[in-house]
């Protein structure tokens, strides 16, 4: 593959990458304050539209099958034109079947991006570049997280939840269009299996993902709604955590690429889960406005290490069985994610200290499953 090839996808994906940054990080910010200010909804409640939103990261599957009938590219597109509509239809909907809805419809947009995102950055990138490129990607989320983030903390003086959510919902649409007529692909790249692949040979990758999802949603449902609940973050502070999150992030991730290069998967990921176990202990016991905001940047820094885990499995897969091999991944990586929120959200009334505990001991079990791993530079 020539230069001019994966040049031409680096832009593709890094333009999207800012599309889908916006959208999701517009959502995330206002999500919690609309839904407990404005809505007026339960922690019980969070955790049912958490499950339901990852109910299309389950069915990611289908991927495989919607690629029978459209590029993977133009997929990429067509999911980031839903995700915007998902969350410009949010501030208009302010019950709770209506942010059932909508979280469905953005959802859908964005677990079928990340799909065929990580699809492509795999099939375009090789062993040495690809840890660099996903760093890369990240960093610029990160850059217009900030963007986004000093936006509505200035916008929201101004502006109410509906026109925020309308204001950055058409900005990812009309990103998406312009994205609908590119084609950035190469015919030089291995043709993908369009049918669904299971090997035994990538056992270990698929219980990463696995668990890996099942930790996430508890950060996911719970960790935000703990900043508002019990310590009364106010949007505009929850906007100032996530701006001070993404300046790190900015600068971190793709030094986080590298140095998978340089120490290798296994060395990465149990950093990460160590501190992950230390982490979602410390959020179930913190009584301290301040450490919780710390805790919050701490576990973003160390998410970034999961791409670790994508980077394992382009070592040990056969190039064909890649982009199959991401939508059974994220399958795989939203099984339990869609019964965790629910049930952790029910376990929150008894007391919200267990979610917590329960992210600690997956993290775990995730610390133990990683010394399993064995790449072409380790064996």
């Amino acid at each position: 593959m020539s230069d001019a090839d994966r040049r031409r996808m680096y832009i593709f994906l890094l333009i999207m990458t800012i599309a889908v940054a916006t959208g999701f990080q517009a959502w995330r910010t206002l999500y919690n304050n609309f839904a407990v200010d404005i809505v007026g909804l339960t922690g019980q409640q969070i955790g049912i539209i958490q499950s339901v939103r990852e109910i299309p990261g389950f069915l990611a599957l289908l991927v495989i099958y919607l690629l029978l009938f459209i590029a993977e590219h133009r997929l990429a597109a067509i999911s980031i034109l839903i995700l915007g509509l998902g969350v410009g239809l949010t501030g208009s909907m302010p019950t709770y079947p209506g942010m059932i809805l909508t979280t469905l419809i953005m959802s859908f947009g964005f677990h079928y991006y990340e799909t065929v995102n990580q699809s492509l950055t795999l099939q375009y990138f090789d062993l040495k570049e690809a840890p660099v490129i996903m760093g890369r990607l990240r960093a610029m989320g990160s850059v217009t997280n900030l963007i986004v983030g000093g936006s509505i903390f200035l916008l929201s003086m101004a502006l109410n939840f509906q026109q925020l959510f309308w204001l950055f919902g058409i900005l990812v649409m009309l990103t998406a269009l312009w994205c609908l007529t590119q084609n950035p692909t190469s015919k030089n790249i291995p043709p993908q299996h369009k049918k669904m692949i299971l090997r035994w040979r990538y056992w270990l990758f698929y219980l990463l993902n696995f668990f890996a999802g099942a930790r996430r949603q508890i950060f996911v449902a719970f960790a935000v709604f703990l900043m508002v609940d019990k310590f009364q973050f106010s949007i505009q502070e929850v906007t100032v955590l996530f701006i001070v999150n993404n300046i790190i992030n900015w600068w971190l991730s793709p030094a986080i690429g590298r140095a998978v290069n340089k120490y290798g998967e296994r060395k990465v990921l149990s950093l990460e889960y160590a501190a992950m176990v230390l982490v979602f202990i410390s959020y179930a016991y913190v009584e301290s406005k301040l450490l919780v905001a710390f805790l919050y940047v701490l576990d973003h820094i160390f998410f970034n290490f999961s791409l670790a885990i994508k980077s394992y499995f382009q070592k040990i897969a056969d190039p064909a069985d890649i982009a199959p091999s991401m939508a059974v991944s994220f399958t795989i990586n939203h099984i339990a994610a869609v019964v965790v929120p629910a049930l952790g959200g029910m376990l929150w009334m008894v007391d919200y200290k267990i979610p917590f505990l329960a992210a600690a001991g997956l993290a775990c079990i995730s610390l133990i499953l990683v010394q399993f791993i064995r790449t072409p530079d380790t064996k």
